[in-house]
C-alpha cells in the first residue's frame, strides 16, 4: 500500500522524491517524509496527512544532497502521526529505511531488540528493521549491505524496504520479501530511481527492472546489482515500459477518477485492438496462447481477484460458463488460500488485479500453482508481480490508473474477459463461426457506444445532486448486471461514504425489503436484457413500499419512465457486453455526489490503491 521512492544521481534528490511521492500518493496519504544525506548527516523531514504537509516543511527547511529516500503512508502499526512517518532512523543517526508491508513478528522482536537496549520511538513495525540493521553494522562491523541483508533474515512476513547509511552515503540497499509491493529500479544516465510503482520514475526513464520476492538490490548511480538473500549475484532484464508519462497527469480534469472514466473509450479501443481478427472472427493474445486440446481438457477455471475486480470476475463467470461452456468459480483472493480449494487436474487459475501487485491475489495464485493449476492472470501495471507469476497473461492496454477508485481497468477487463471467452469458445468447439462472428462484431462497437454514454454526464450529474443527501442506497441486478450492482454500490461507498449495498434483486423479498422506506432509495439495473421484466417488476415493488427509485435504462422505455424517479439512460446495448455501459452512469453518479459533497475524491479515507498488505 505504502509509497516508496529513492533516488541516486548528481541532481538535488529532495525535489525529485517529492514529485514522486506526489506521483504515489494513491498509494497511501496519512504521513509522509523524505530522508536526505546532505554531505555530513541524514537530514530527515516527516508530516502528518497528505503530502502538501511535507512540501510545505521541505520549503521551511530545505535539505540538499545527491542522495535520498521517500515514502508516503498508509498506515497499519501505529496511528497516523509524524513519530510513526517514514522514514526511520536508527538510533545512532547512521541509517534510515522505508517500509511498505509488515513485520509479523514484530513484537517478538521488538522485544529482542529492547532487551539489549534499543529505544523505540515510534509504534510501527518499521524500527525494528532499522534498529537490526544497525545492532549489524555496530556490533558486527558488517557493511550496509550485509548488515540489511542479515537483518532481512529475521522479518516473517511480506515486506519491502529501502535502506539509506551515512556510513556508505553512494548507494542505496532495497529488497523485496514475499508479496509486499513490488520493487522497481529505475536506469538513467549517470543516475538510478527505486520506486514501488512505475509512475514516480516514468517522467525520468522509462528503463526499468523489477525486483523478484526474495531479492535484494545494490544501487548506485552507476546502476544496480540484484542479489539473492543469500548473497549471491543474480542476472536480471531491463524492460523498456511503453507508457507515456503525460498519462499520469490530470491534465484539464479536476480529479484523475474523472479523467479515467473519460479515458475509458480509449481504453477499450487499445485493449481491443490488435486481438481481434474480425474476417476469421477470431481472437488472438500475444501473451496467453492454449491449444485446442488444453482447452478442451479445462475442467473448471477459477477467478481470483479483490474488490472491483472481483466484481468483473463475477462477469467474466458469465461469459466463461454461456460461451465457453467451462464451469466457473469466482473466489474472493483472500479466501481463496485458505479455503483449501479443490482444484482438478488441468485447472486454471485466473487472477484480476489491475496492480499486479495485491498481495492477496498473489498468495492465491502461489496456492493456484501448488495446487497444479495453470497460472492465466489479467493485469494492467507492466512487469508487476501477477504477470511475471503467470505462465499466460492479458494486459488491460489502460494507462495508469490513479485514482483509488477503479474505473477504466473494470471495463477493460470486461472486454478482455469477454475476448476470452470467445477465444477459449473457439478452441472447444462451442460457438459456431458465425455466433463467434456476430459476438466479435457486438464488441467492435463498444468504444462508441461508452462514448455515447459518457456525453451524458450532465444527466447523471443532475440526478446525483437530488440523491445527494442519501444515506443508504440498495443497488440492484440480476444476471449479468448483478455484479453491476455490486460495482455501483461499491464506488458510492468508496468516495461518496454512503452506505450502499449491491443486492441480488430477487432476494430483497427475502429480508432486505424491511429496511426499505422514503429514506432508503432503491436504484434498478433494468437496461434491455433477458432479466428486463424482473427488474422492472422490482422498481415497481420498491416504489410500493414509498422508496425513491432509480433505474438505469435503454433509451426509449417508456414504462421505466414511467415507475422510476428518475432514469440513468444508457444506449441500446448489445445485452452481453451491456455491464460496460450500464456501469458508467454509477461511475459518474457516485463522483458527483462525493464532489457536491466537498469529499476528496482521488484519495478517499482510509483506502489505497494497491493493496500489497493482507
Amino acid at each position: 500500500m505504502c509509497g516508496i521512492v529513492g533516488y541516486v544521481g548528481s541532481r538535488d534528490a529532495a525535489p525529485i522524491l517529492l514529485n514522486g511521492l506526489r506521483r504515489l500518493e494513491y498509494r497511501g496519504y496519512d504521513s509522509a517524509g523524505i530522508a536526505v544525506f546532505d554531505g555530513q548527516r541524514i537530514q530527515i523531514r516527516r508530516a502528518v496527512g497528505k503530502l502538501q504537509g511535507l512540501i510545505d516543511q521541505v520549503a521551511r527547511e530545505p535539505v540538499h544532497g545527491h542522495i535520498g529516500i521517500g515514502h508516503t503512508r498508509w498506515a497499519t502499526h501505529g496511528e497516523p502521526s509524524v513519530r510513526n512517518a517514514h522514514p526511520h532512523l536508527s538510533q545512532n543517526g547512521q541509517v534510515v529505511v522505508v517500509h511498505n508491508g509488515i513485520v509479523e513478528n514484530f513484537l517478538a522482536l521488538k522485544d529482542e531488540l529492547q532487551a539489549e537496549g534499543f529505544t523505540f520511538r515510534s509504534d510501527t513495525d518499521t524500527e525494528v528493521i532499522v534498529h537490526l540493521i544497525e545492532r549489524y553494522l555496530e556490533g558486527h562491523g558488517m557493511g550496509i549491505v550485509e548488515a540489511t541483508r542479515r537483518a532481512l533474515k529475521h522479518l516473517r512476513g511480506s515486506n519491502a524496504i529501502v535502506v539509506l547509511a551515512a556510513t556508505e552515503p553512494d548507494k542505496l540497499v532495497t529488497a523485496r520479501l514475499g508479496n509486499a509491493g513490488g520493487i522497481t529500479l529505475g536506469f538513467g544516465q549517470d543516475e538510478m530511481f527505486v520506486a514501488s510503482d512505475l509512475p514516480a520514475i516514468l517522467e525520468h526513464t522509462r528503463q526499468v527492472a523489477f525486483l523478484e520476492p526474495g531479492q535484494m538490490a545494490v544501487v548506485t548511480r552507476e546502476g544496480a546489482q540484484v542479489l539473492s538473500l543469500d548473497g549471491e549475484p543474480i542476472p536480471y532484464e531491463i524492460t523498456t515500459v511503453p507508457w507515456d508519462p503525460v498519462a499520469a497527469e490530470k491534465g484539464e480534469y479536476r480529479h484523475f477518477m474523472l479523467k479515467e472514466i473519460h479515458e475509458q473509450v480509449r481504453g477499450l479501443t487499445d485493449t481491443i485492438a490488435g486481438r481481434i481478427e474480425p474476417s476469421a472472427a477470431r481472437v488472438r493474445f500475444l501473451h496467453l496462447e492454449a491449444t485446442p486440446e488444453f482447452a478442451r481438457r479445462i475442467p473448471k477455471i477459477f477467478i481470483t481477484a479483490c474488490g472491483t475486480a472481483y466484481h468483473s470476475g463475477l462477469v467474466g463467470k458469465f461469459y466463461f460458463e454461456r460461451l465457453a461452456r467451462i464451469p466457473t468459480e469466482v473466489v474472493i483472493a483472500s479466501e481463496f488460500r485458505y479455503m483449501d480449494p479443490i482444484v482438478p487436474e488441468g485447472a486454471v487459475v485466473l487472477a484480476i488485479s489491475q496492480s499486479g501487485e495485491t498481495a492477496d491475489t498473489l498468495a492465491a495464485m502461489e496456492e493456484g500453482r501448488r495446487k497444479g493449476a495453470t497460472l492465466w492472470a489479467i493485469v494492467n501495471v507492466i512487469g508487476s508481480q501477477a504477470m511475471r507469476m503467470a505462465d499466460g497473461y492479458i494486459s488491460m492496454q489502460v494507462g495508469p490508473e490513479i485514482s483509488v477508485a477503479s474505473t477504466k481497468a473494470y471495463t477493460a477487463t470486461l472486454a478482455d474477459l469477454y475476448m476470452l471467452a470467445l477465444y477459449l469458445a473457439e478452441l472447444r468447439g462451442t460457438l459456431s463461426e458465425a455466433q463467434r462472428r456476430q459476438l466479435i462484431q457486438d464488441l467492435l462497437t463498444l468504444p462508441d457506444l461508452v462514448g455515447e454514454t459518457l456525453q451524458r454526464e450532465d444527466q447523471y450529474a443532475a440526478i446525483a445532486r437530488r440523491f445527494v443527501r442519501a444515506q443508504n442506497m440498495f443497488y440492484l441486478g440480476r444476471g449479468i448486471n448483478m455484479p453491476t450492482a455490486y460495482e455501483g454500490a461499491l464506488k458510492l461507498k468508496e468516495i461518496a461514504y454512503v452506505h450502499a449495498e449491491g443486492y441480488p434483486a430477487g432476494e430483497m423479498k427475502h429480508g432486505p425489503i424491511a429496511l426499505l422506506d422514503e429514506n432508503f432509495p432503491v436504484l434498478a439495473l433494468a437496461p434491455r436484457d433477458p432479466w428486463y421484466e424482473k427488474m422492472i417488476s422490482q422498481v415497481e415493488q420498491s416504489r410500493a413500499r414509498g422508496a425513491p427509485t432509480l433505474a438505469v435504462a435503454t433509451d426509449g422505455d417508456d414504462r421505466a419512465a414511467s415507475l422510476a424517479d428518475a432514469v440513468l439512460w444508457v444506449p441500446e446495448t448489445p445485452w452481453l457486453l451491456s455491464p460496460v455501459t450500464s456501469v458508467i452512469p454509477l461511475q459518474l453518479f457516485a463522483y458527483h455526489i462525493a464532489t457536491e459533497r466537498g469529499l476528496d475524491v482521488d484519495q478517499p479515507r482510509n483506502l489505497a490503491k494497491s493493496v500489497t498488505v493482507e
